[in-house]
């Protein structure tokens, strides 16, 4: 074969291998981002639901949605001696426990409850305990 030949044979093989690279980091990144875009889509329209269901509470009752790891809406104003009912509409157990041990659930199934009659005026910080970093408040006037 021929310097000629050999060289153009390799610049082609060259070629190809950079084209499989790049095209392989161009699914990457689809692969990559596709989660990200949905999960962000999700936070939007979640966003639009809990506010709508804030609005609808009844004042002797207020609820609170468990969903897609957040609770919603994350702050709830109510007035002494409601009761507010939390509701587990994600797939996986969730708790909720206040931070100063004022009341605890037990884990929470998929469409499962859990209510607590506020009596206290204050405010009542509570998170998951199997998820810590998803927190909410109650403030009771």
């Amino acid at each position: 074969m021929s310097a000629a030949r050999e060289h153009r044979a390799t610049n082609s093989t060259d070629k190809n291998r950079k084209e499989i690279r790049i095209m392989r980091r161009r699914v990457w990144i689809l692969v990559l981002a596709a989660p990200i875009v949905l999960a962000a889509a999700q936070l939007v329209r979640d966003s639009r639901g809990f506010t709508a269901s804030a609005a609808k509470a009844p004042t002797s009752g207020a609820e609170v949605k468990i969903d897609n790891f957040s609770f919603g809406p994350t702050a709830l104003t109510v007035a002494a001696g409601t009761t507010v009912t939390w509701t587990n509409r994600d797939d996986i157990p969730h708790t909720v426990v206040s931070e100063d041990k004022v009341f605890k659930s037990k884990v929470l199934d998929t469409d499962e409850k859990f209510s607590f009659v506020f009596t206290k005026p204050g405010t009542y910080g509570y998170f998951c305990s199997v998820h810590p970093k998803m927190t909410g408040k109650v403030v009771v006037q």
